[in-house]
């Protein structure tokens, strides 16, 4: 029987849960960092065994390679290192064999720590997050640090590593995309949200990701996409740029993202690993993005990129850097303005209109781009949204717009579309009203919808063939966009259906007189309750006291 990599991982990722959870570390801010670090180390460790033993075949089917591994001269290992691509370059005391031999050593865990740090500082040029400031945020922290009771730690680092011991990740090296989603999206489910907090950090639901990546890169053009650069200002833990670069190819494209949360970053990097996009690494910046935009052309304008995928924070209290935003150098990158500081409800600025602006202005002349946005943007009478819908029009660079089904984000009840930006696009306009779509289910507390494959690729194909569907979708001119004020609403473009009924002129007479019937009856129930009311009226003393 051919083994289940995908529950046997998974089976570890449990387990590495339970150890936190018997050390104190259960729900603790911190677990996260020790889950995805340790299940990274293993990925690592293997990836690394899975490569020599391609490479060296004293190394392959040895069942003692890591011993053959050491036996080697330094000289040779080296030769061997610098033939290891696409994943660390580990010494014999980097691995996971090693330590676990040397367990019962005092001092484990400073064992156990010390090796991680080794690994992040021998591959900090490949692996490490850069921020703002140009400072370094390599692989590992020293995750024995996290459990307060020192006397624990040895045992701590000792129950991990006998765990990952347990099967070897050289297995799975040959699955493709969605293997490495779910185990992903499983991997992080606990730990990719901020409760609401300032800078909260919601999981783009598959489904969207998924109708981006299709119609921003259709089947037909599928291969035929090359050497392309792909950006997501918000990255969050990178489901959008996934999907789109294993549409395109992952060897195909180079991944561009910016985003304020370490933890966000780290999750990225995590995400870049295992989808085989580690060349994009040193192009993670954790940052600031609409204060401070890290990726630069040499002249200091913002670096323009073929595709740009976002699903931009939609409400946030930016007042504290705000006025920083106003500036003569900031006017064309938020050309059509910069909401103000309200006095109350700071928390509700829309700072998705400044995410916008910046992604227009950061696509090339022939890019395309998908953001995810409040609905309300589409239809907005006023204001900037109405000004950003103008600029599109205007400039013909519209490709259209997708109206999803309401709660198909189960963290949030805000009813989202998804705009798509194509600087190309001289023609008509695709609108897809999709809202009617999906089933809902409930997903813990909250009620979700959840798009079927079929739906999905209804969606997809309808754009993709700009194809009129009645009562889903249109396609219009931009002057037709235009003379409905700039509206980007399906609905407000479907024609009116007027039932017309035959009938002779006796029916229409009897429907005519059962109208007036009923409407004297009414008439008459009316001036009965009045007269009501006033015999009421004529028994009170406004005074307050009884006649």
């Amino acid at each position: 029987m051919t083994p289940d990599y995908k529950a046997q991982t998974l089976a570890m990722i449990d387990s590495l849960k339970t150890i936190c959870a018997n050390y104190g570390l259960g729900n603790d801010g911190n677990e996260f960092k020790i889950i995805s670090q340790v299940f990274l180390y293993k990925y690592l460790n293997d990836k690394y065994a899975y490569t020599v033993k391609q490479l060296d075949e004293r190394l392959a089917n040895n069942p003692q390679w890591e011993k053959a591994l050491a036996d080697m001269s330094e000289d040779e290992r080296e030769m061997l290192n610098m033939m290891v691509v696409d994943t660390a370059k580990l010494e014999p005391h980097h691995l996971i064999s090693y330590l676990y031999a040397r367990q019962n050593d005092d001092d484990f865990a400073k064992l156990f720590d010390d090796t991680l740090i080794d690994i992040a500082v021998k591959n900090a040029d490949i692996y490490s997050v850069q921020t703002n400031s140009g400072a370094k945020v390599v692989l590992f922290d020293r995750l024995s640090q996290f459990i307060t009771d020192e006397g624990k730690r040895d045992d701590f680092c000792r129950a991990i590593i006998n765990k990952l011991g347990d099967f070897s990740f050289e297995r799975i090296f040959d699955q493709k995309f969605d293997f490495y989603a779910q185990i992903f999206e499983y991997l992080i489910k606990d730990y990719n949200s901020n409760a609401g907090g300032k800078y909260a950090e919601y999981y783009t639901p598959h489904a969207v990701a998924r109708i981006m990546a299709n119609i921003l890169v259709p089947t037909s053009e599928r291969g035929t996409v090359k050497n392309v650069s792909v950006y997501d200002p918000s990255a969050g833990s990178g489901t959008l740029l996934m999907n789109v670069a294993h549409a395109i190819g992952e060897d195909k494209c180079m991944i561009y993202t910016q985003d304020i949360s370490q933890k966000s970053s780290n999750l990225l990097r995590l995400n870049l690993i295992l989808n085989n996009l580690v060349h994009s690494i040193p192009n993670v910046i954790q940052g600031n993005t609409i204060e401070s935009p890290f990726h630069l052309e040499k002249t200091g304008t913002l670096k323009q990129f073929d595709y740009i995928v976002s699903n931009p924070p939609f409400k946030l209290d930016f007042s504290d850097f705000r006025n920083n935003l106003d500036t003569k150098e900031n006017q064309d990158r938020f050309f059509a303005g910069i909401p103000t500081i309200p006095k109350t409800k700071k928390e509700s600025m829309a700072i998705y209109q400044l995410f916008l602006q910046h992604i227009i202005t950061s696509l090339k002349p022939t890019g395309k781009a998908a953001v995810v946005l409040p609905t309300g943007f589409i239809t907005a009478q006023q204001g900037i949204d109405q000004k950003i819908r103008q600029y599109l029009v205007d400039n013909k660079m519209l490709a259209g717009v997708v109206s999803m089904p309401s709660n198909i984000f189960a963290t949030t009840g805000t009813n989202v579309s998804i705009l798509f930006i194509d600087k190309a696009n001289q023609g008509d306009v695709v609108l897809i009203d999709a809202s009617n779509l999906g089933k809902k289910i409930k997903e813990g507390k909250n009620q979700k919808t959840v798009l079927s494959d079929e739906e999905e690729a209804q969606i997809c194909d309808t754009f993709t063939a700009k194809e009129a569907v009645e009562d889903f979708s249109v396609v219009v001119s931009y002057d037709d966009i235009k003379a409905k004020n700039y509206s980007l609403s399906a609905g407000q473009y479907f024609d009116v259906k007027i039932d017309y009924v035959d009938i002779t002129a006796d029916e229409f007479n009897d429907k005519m007189k059962g109208f007036s019937d009923t409407l004297n009856s009414l008439f008459k129930q009316s001036h009965e309750l009045e007269g009501k009311i006033a015999e009421q009226m004529k028994g009170l003393n406004l005074g307050g006291t009884p006649v």
